[in-house]
């Protein structure tokens, strides 16, 4: 789904020296379902694309509260969680008023990046619409990137 591996530039370029440390992890899927609102569609009804990473965003919210960690304690403890790279593959839409559910998993797990995979299926028929990822690096409130949090890593693992 990715299609090259480049260093990560937040702050700093000294992010991947973190390579060996490469965890693929099998993890639990969440699934968020919710129906598709009027402001994210186009003048025809249908989803606009951006739109897509909003249901990332969601998908990705409700995956860490089913973990027990709401994203607001990340900051709360003094890190963030900025998207570093996204990416996104469009096969079909959704309508106003359609059921949308987004499948939410990690996809990788590194000692200061952490990958989501997603799927955006329409509730109705169960059909794949949009499959896609985000990555994001960690950081502190001032921009550097640092490691994952112990308490991050053993939720993660």
């Amino acid at each position: 789904m990715h299609s090259t591996d480049k260093p990560i530039d937040v702050k700093t370029d000294a992010v991947e020296a973190d390579v060996v440390e490469t965890e693929i992890v099998e993890t639990q899927t969440v699934e968020t379902d919710f129906p598709v609102r009027y402001a994210e569609t186009d003048a025809m009804g249908v989803v606009h694309h951006a739109s897509y990473l909003v249901y990332f965003e969601e998908g990705r919210s409700q995956f860490m509260r089913d973990l027990g960690k709401d994203y607001a304690v990340i900051e709360a403890s003094g890190y963030r969680l900025p998207v570093t790279e996204v990416g996104a593959r469009y096969v079909g839409s959704l309508r106003y008023g359609d059921r949308v559910k987004i499948r939410t998993w990690i996809e990788e797990n590194r000692s200061r990046r952490v990958s989501f995979a997603y799927e955006v299926i329409d509730s109705n028929n169960e059909k794949l619409l949009v499959s896609g990822f985000t990555r994001h690096v960690w950081t502190d409130t001032q921009g550097n990137v640092t490691r994952m949090p112990t308490e991050w890593t053993k939720l993660f693992s």
